[in-house]
């Protein structure tokens, strides 16, 4: 069941341009719209890609199916989308929404650390399962990720956001760039000593279920999927079928001039674009 957007609070950053939205279910919700700038088929990818992330245990949003009516639009101005040269009013009916983390309070939600505190956040090892992911979704993106933490809370949580680039965004396909699909600050990846240091979440990705990946898929409202269902078909069986490479692929990027994994003995370097 989706939840109904009652309010509009403001407009977020991002390519996507998502907008702020307070549900009927008294939560606060990130929107993205179908006819967003970058593709109707990154509302699918967010699904499907976060999902699966949770499903292996990685900190992620709460994601819904957000209704977003006609009347809401039409008496909301700042619902519009900027497409450069022309403006147009945002497209009403099933959007997506990721759940917002934090709060409205200054300094609840932030999307950069001091190297000192991000040190310090209390899951900095999630990154590595959420590399694996991003491996095996293919992302082509940067890694995306907002730090939360509650009040008199000292120390931040990572919960890692924005999976629309997943299937290379609007194109559904699959372009195993080593560099690409990976976070920014090399420290993140410092202190991997071998494969145990993905663990638990490379295991659970590569034996996840395939009623799981399906089921994920179900929930995706078919106006999500540029008018194809048997497009999503094909692409979870290609996703399926790509289970057993991801290791290949964080070696492959291991190996990359970056030198992301120092300290793993036998990850030899040699230069890759």
């Amino acid at each position: 069941m989706a939840v109904l957007a009652v309010q509009h609070i403001r407009r977020m950053r991002g390519g996507a341009q998502g907008q702020l939205m307070l549900g009927s279910d008294g939560n606060l919700w990130v929107v993205k719209f179908q006819n967003n700038p970058q593709h109707v088929r990154v509302l699918a990818n967010e699904m499907l890609a976060t999902r699966l992330a949770a499903a292996a245990g990685l900190t992620v949003p709460q994601t819904a199916v957000v209704e977003v009516s006609r009347w809401l639009i039409e008496n909301t101005p700042e619902l519009e989308v900027d497409l450069g040269r022309r403006r147009e009013r945002f497209r009403a009916g099933l959007q997506f929404g990721a759940r917002y983390l934090g709060g409205l309070m200054p300094g609840q939600v932030v999307d950069y650390l001091p190297e000192e505190q991000f040190l310090q956040t209390r899951n900095l090892e999630e990154f590595c399962g959420i590399l694996a992911l991003d491996k095996w979704t293919g992302n082509v993106n940067g890694r995306q990720a907002v730090f939360t933490r509650k009040a008199r809370e000292r120390r931040y949580r990572c919960c890692f956001i924005d999976q629309g680039y997943c299937f290379h965004a609007g194109e559904w396909r699959f372009e195993d760039v080593p560099l690409r699909g990976v976070y920014p600050r090399n420290l993140v990846y410092r202190e991997v000593s071998g494969w145990e240091s993905f663990e638990p979440w490379l295991t659970r990705l590569e034996t996840m279920d395939a009623g799981v990946v399906w089921g994920a898929a179900a929930e995706i409202p078919p106006e999500w999927c540029g008018g194809d269902l048997g497009d999503l078909e094909r692409l979870v069986e290609t996703l399926l079928k790509r289970r057993g490479r991801i290791r290949e692929w964080i070696e492959v990027f291991g190996r990359t001039e970056r030198v992301p994994f120092p300290k793993w003995v036998g990850m030899g370097r040699r230069i890759l674009q």
